[in-house]
């Protein structure tokens, strides 16, 4: 894998992070989880925007909005207990094929 993936999914990673922190601002009236979030999504951002100097946009964006959104619901799942369906199991399975088949389809 070429820095720009690896990048990408550090990007990815701080893209859960923000989007968790979202739910603990409670409408950014917490300073530190406001903080925290801010932090992670202008450096989520920053990464997302080197990978995508080397990898097409539409490939990298696609992948790291697949990696937050999985990421986050599944953190959504064991943090907040939200619910665990067949449904949204297999639709979380089907966000994985289509993240690894980005990256398998990827031109660089």
């Amino acid at each position: 894998m070429t820095s720009a993936w690896i990048v990408l999914v550090f990007a990815g990673l701080l893209e859960v992070c923000w989007a968790i922190g979202l739910k603990y601002t409670d409408g950014f009236t917490k300073l530190w989880p406001s903080a925290f979030t801010l932090v992670t999504l202008a450096a989520s951002m920053f990464l997302l925007a080197k990978a995508a100097q080397t990898l097409p946009i539409g490939t990298a964006y696609a992948i790291w909005v697949g990696i937050g959104a999985l990421g986050a619901a599944i953190l959504g799942i064991f943090l907040f207990k939200e619910p665990v369906t067949l449904a949204r199991m297999f639709f979380l399975g089907l966000l994985i094929v289509s993240i690894v088949g980005m990256k398998l389809t990827a031109s660089s």
